[in-house]
């Protein structure tokens, strides 16, 4: 029964990458250093599903510890020989800690978001997508979203030359919310995450990739979280299957009174190269 099942599950496996356009071997002929590079371009022609744990230590009133794992399935779809649409979704898993007296923990899916640019096939110089993103309300907790669906711009731009170690770049946008009218308001939340890599030749890199964020609708004293920190990453395989590894600490440098202190974050991202 058991070697039924994973058969079963392997073959579907193999079926989603063929029906997606993706040979199962093609990454094979890429070198770990090519793989960690293509891992770090929010807009890279690569089918990868990224695992991405973030635990925020000295949150709320309470100085708790707030855990969010980002699920983030990244899904290239080609339009023609000269343009990419490059889809991320982000489903958060959160975990928050109790802000009051009494008030327990609750663990739920947070409010799901989808990302699209538009970015050149065959790029020349700088590479850069533009897009949008919308913000659904999925969470399973009032404590873990806001009701109100969100829509807003998404920029990214990057430098990513082969021979060059050297990937940096930043990625931007802006969610409104389209209401008010249900639990949570409105909103107005700025994202700004510039990355510089530097990647060694066995797939070893060093990466800082701080998530600068603004509430344009707090005041200027709460307004902005602003982390500094950095950390290691690494290109293994599992069999023939490449998976990108990543360690990183952040402390916020500016944030809001009852905002996390630091950041610690662990991610694994399952790569299928074409």
């Amino acid at each position: 029964m058991m070697n039924n099942r994973k058969r079963f599950i392997s073959m579907l496996a193999g079926a989603m990458l063929i029906a997606i356009g993706v040979p199962p071997t093609a990454h094979a002929e890429m070198s770990a250093q090519e793989l960690a590079k293509i891992s770090q371009n929010p807009v890279g022609n690569l089918v990868s599903v990224p695992f991405q744990n973030n635990t925020n230590f000295n949150t709320g009133p309470r100085d708790g510890t707030q855990n969010v794992l980002n699920i983030q399935p990244v899904i290239p779809i080609n339009v023609n020989s000269e343009w990419n649409i490059i889809t991320r979704t982000i489903m958060p898993v959160i975990t928050q800690p109790g802000f009051t007296p009494g008030q327990d923990s609750t663990t739920g899916l947070g409010d799901i978001q989808f990302a699209a640019f538009l970015s050149p096939a065959q790029p020349k110089g700088l590479i850069w997508g533009v897009g949008a993103i919308a913000q659904m309300p999925t969470n399973s907790n009032n404590r873990l979203g806001n009701d109100n669906w969100g829509l807003g711009p998404n920029f990214v731009v990057l430098k990513l030359e082969k021979g060059n170690p050297w990937v940096y770049g930043a990625l931007v946008n802006n969610i409104w919310s389209l209401s008010s009218n249900k639990q949570g308001g409105s909103y107005n939340n700025g994202l700004i995450q510039p990355f510089l890599n530097y990647n060694y030749s066995d797939g070893t890199y060093l990466t800082t990739s701080p998530i600068i964020t603004a509430n344009w609708k707090a005041d200027n004293s709460e307004r902005w979280t602003v982390p500094l920190g950095g950390g290691v990453g690494k290109i293994f395989h599992i069999g023939k299957l490449p998976v990108n590894t990543q360690l990183s600490a952040y402390y916020n440098v500016v944030k809001p009174d009852d905002a996390a202190n630091w950041q610690l974050r662990v991610q694994v991202q399952f790569m299928f190269p074409k």
